[in-house]
């Protein structure tokens, strides 16, 4: 064992440019991070991740923060090989497990037959049915749904039922059991769907409408061992904070925390770290994604980056030497791009522990399994064979 702790921590959709297939899902010419620094025009500051090398994987730096001459750690970036642009593809993909037959996606909306199930098991009518923003669909139907109780059903680009209804129409306990209900009946064969999501949100009117914290995603199970798996098999401590537990519906996780924000999720990781253990720590950050990513908010993007980046000083001050910190993504949601869905780009990937002695570039990583076999290896676990470990290049 190299590092005693390693936290991985997920940018949620903070992409760096697009992928090689990237026209294969219409995405060319998207660019998270430089469509941000873009609109930023100079003024986006995110000093520390400055100092690991986010622009120094790039061939073109983000505006308004130039590659450094010397990084602290290392720095290179991902490509998913998986077949959707998913959160689950690509935190199963990081973890040994690419997706490689593509879920099932409603871009006119959900078939008849799945729809009268979930009425006749909910007792309810489903309004909406489309491929939608969430905010968008909630304020249009909001107020309709809060005066006959009925489901707001609606989709995106992903393979993915979201589920919206008023906490104060129908209880939090109801909306689970629905969603539960709806992830039974898309497991395959003829249907097979990713997540199901139940979305509440409250507020008394259209212009007034929140979705909350409460957000629950039932995750299909996974088809397979991950390394969170083979690290829990072999003894080593495993923490998720955010959805992590969510989408790997609850395997390989010893220690789990729910986010109310990313700011939430920070000091949870500030939390684990006064923890004394040997093990893995995955952290997802979906602000980036839920707040700004699909609802093409460059500028509060930009600001979630740098308040992260300044929770991220902390975190670099609180490592030992015997810790390491992975920084990625799992995909991109260009904030400067068309549409509301995620964006096929390639992933930042930095490394940094404060016992390095030398800095340098990992290069292009394909798979994202690369990065669940560096933790393997660290841990001197097998895994299932999928991905490279890069533990040896960092020195």
């Amino acid at each position: 064992m190299t590092y005693k702790r390693v936290f991985g921590l997920v940018l949620d959709s903070v992409g760096t440019g697009e992928a090689p297939d990237a026209d294969k899902f219409n995405d060319g010419g998207a660019d998270t991070l430089g469509h941000v620094g873009e609109h930023f025009a100079g003024k986006l500051k995110i000093p520390n991740l400055q100092k690991l090398g986010i622009s120094n994987l790039r061939a073109v730096p983000i505006e308004g923060v130039p590659a450094v001459e010397k990084p602290i750690g290392y720095y290179g970036k991902m490509q998913e090989i998986s077949a959707g642009k998913d959160s689950m593809d690509g935190h199963w993909e990081m973890m040994g497990l690419p997706v490689k037959k593509a879920l099932s996606t409603f871009p006119n909306g959900f078939p008849e037959e799945i729809l009268s199930k979930l009425e006749k098991f909910s007792g309810r009518k489903i309004i909406g049915n489309r491929p939608e923003s969430g905010t968008k669909i909630i304020a249009e139907l909001g107020e309709q749904q809060m005066k006959t109780g009925d489901l707001i059903v609606y989709t995106s680009g992903d393979s993915v039922i979201q589920i919206a209804a008023h906490e104060d129409v129908i209880p939090l306990k109801e909306l689970y059991k629905i969603c539960e209900y709806a992830r039974s009946i898309v497991n395959g064969p003829e249907y097979t769907v990713g997540r199901i999501i139940a979305r509440p949100y409250v507020g008394p009117d259209k212009d007034h409408f929140t979705r909350t914290a409460n957000r629950h995603d039932f995750t299909l199970e996974p088809t397979g061992d991950t390394d969170i798996d083979f690290l829990q098999q072999a003894g080593v401590h495993t923490v998720g904070v955010g959805k992590i537990n969510d989408i790997f519906s609850g395997h390989g996780i010893d220690e789990g925390y729910h986010n109310e924000s990313n700011m939430d999720g920070m000091d949870h990781v500030d939390h684990v770290m006064t923890e004394d253990f040997t093990g893995f720590c995955f952290i997802n950050l979906v602000d980036f994604d839920a707040m700004y990513g699909h609802r093409r908010n460059p500028e509060g993007f930009g600001n979630a980056l740098m308040e992260f980046d300044k929770r991220l000083g902390t975190v670099l001050d609180n490592m030992k030497p015997d810790d390491l910190l992975l920084i990625t993504a799992d995909h991109g949601n260009d904030p400067g791009f068309r549409g509301t869905d995620h964006t096929r780009e390639f992933v930042p990937l930095l490394a940094y522990s404060p016992s390095m002695k030398e800095s340098g570039s990992l290069g292009i990583r394909s798979p994202f399994a690369d990065f669940g076999a560096t933790v393997l290896d660290n841990f001197k676990v097998s895994g299932n064979g999928n991905g490279q470990s890069f533990l040896d290049e960092l020195k």
